[in-house]
């Protein structure tokens, strides 16, 4: 039986928006699971299985029989349209590029993208927009190398990255964009045929170029542009503006550079920008005992888990960049964890000590109770976010 309450996809709370709504915490007290409705601007409203303590999130995610189904639009070579031995397939050729190896190695280069966007927020002045100068551009330069995109196409690639990515234009301005965005990737493809780079896409096509198509190349870089853009972009984001409302963590993160990676974690568990794609029962599931039956859609709250780890003596709904680090869900878990999740740290641990090492005095330039959060988008993070310093 379905519970009349409604729980939105991003399930935030208004005018709090780092926090769960209180039907999550309500619903991680429960012993019976719930069912409710959550509406959805990209499915409509739905009825579905919330789950929201940490176990039990950790439990769904990691059943093989919970699976995509249908949640995004399929798109060849891209891994959430997959899932079984064909998704195993896909990740597996993938894996090797997005070790904590591989994002070691990157750093130089991760280090010189956020030089550049320093000053460009150098530039930009007194009111520069943080989202537009700083969080946007730096992931969006690191795909570009981990696509091989040549130096002389980045300017180009970058400004129709923004325009595709930018839900606030029409969706004819959207579409004509994806189809150049198609079309320069099939370009980058044919280049890589002829010629593997050694970057990410180059490696694939170099090792398993004779087991893919063109079109699955291609969707293998639009997939890992979009992820790999949009949730760093508004982590970035979205981190820097709690910092922000937390001097005394900001602090922290500035001047001791020991608690880089703890606090980098710390943010991730706190901010949990990215909602779990809506999931389907392909068989009947159980979680302590209870069945969610064969067809049942399951929304897994990493938000509420987040703040359910299992300490008692902690008090979880508070910000600590000091913490021991705690386990979080925030990228995912199971078949479909987030394959990117060692360059998200390594792209957030080189980017927030060097904002604020940069401009030591930064502060925001309107009040933050004023700032435009994207609460219920299946990505949390903030449109804009003015400052000075």
């Amino acid at each position: 039986m379905t519970d009349s309450t409604a729980i939105p996809i991003g399930g935030r709370a208004a005018g709090c928006p780092f926090a769960p709504v209180p039907e999550l915490y309500e619903a991680q007290k429960d012993e019976e699971l719930r069912r409710v409705t959550v509406p959805s601007p990209l499915l409509g409203d739905f009825d579905a299985v919330v789950v929201t303590r940490y176990e039990d999130v950790k439990s769904v995610l990691a059943d093989d029989q919970l699976r995509m189904g249908g949640s995004m639009p399929y798109q060849a070579g891209n891994l959430l349209s997959y899932d079984g031995p064909e998704h195993s397939r896909l990740r597996r050729m993938l894996t090797g590029s997005f070790t904590t190896k591989r994002a070691r190695e990157l750093r130089p280069q991760i280090e010189g993208v956020v030089e550049s966007a320093l000053d460009t927020v150098a530039q930009a002045g007194q009111g520069a927009d943080l989202v537009k100068h700083f969080c946007t551009p730096i992931p969006t330069l690191v795909i570009c190398e981990l696509l091989g995109v040549p130096y002389a196409d980045r300017e180009d690639f970058q400004h129709r990255t923004a325009v595709a990515l930018d839900f606030n234009t029409s969706r004819e301005v959207q579409m004509r964009q994806a189809a150049e965005m198609e079309a320069y990737m099939a370009g980058l493809v044919a280049r890589h045929r002829e010629s593997p780079g050694d970057n990410v896409l180059g490696r694939v096509v170099r090792d398993f170029g004779g087991e893919l198509t063109d079109s699955e190349l291609a969707g293998i870089g639009n997939m890992l542009l979009i992820a790999g853009h949009e949730t760093i972009a508004s982590t970035l984001s979205a981190a820097i503006a709690l910092l922000l409302g937390h001097p005394d963590q900001l602090a922290v993160v500035r001047d001791d550079p020991s608690a880089t990676d703890g606090a980098v974690e710390e943010l991730l568990r706190y901010c949990a920008p990215a909602a779990i794609l809506p999931r389907q029962a392909a068989g009947d599931i159980c979680v302590r005992d209870q069945k969610i039956k064969e067809d049942e859609r399951v929304v897994a709250s990493v938000l509420a888990a987040n703040r359910d780890l299992g300490a008692a003596d902690q008090d979880l709904d508070n910000l600590d960049v000091r913490r021991p680090v705690q386990r979080h869900l925030t990228f995912g878990f199971g078949p479909h964890q987030c394959l990117g999740q060692q360059l998200a740290r390594m792209e957030l641990r080189v980017a927030l000590p060097a904002l604020f090492t940069r401009f030591p005095t930064l502060r925001p330039a309107v009040p933050l109770d004023e700032l435009d959060y994207r609460t219920n988008a299946l990505v949390f993070g903030v449109n804009a976010l003015p400052v000075t310093w």
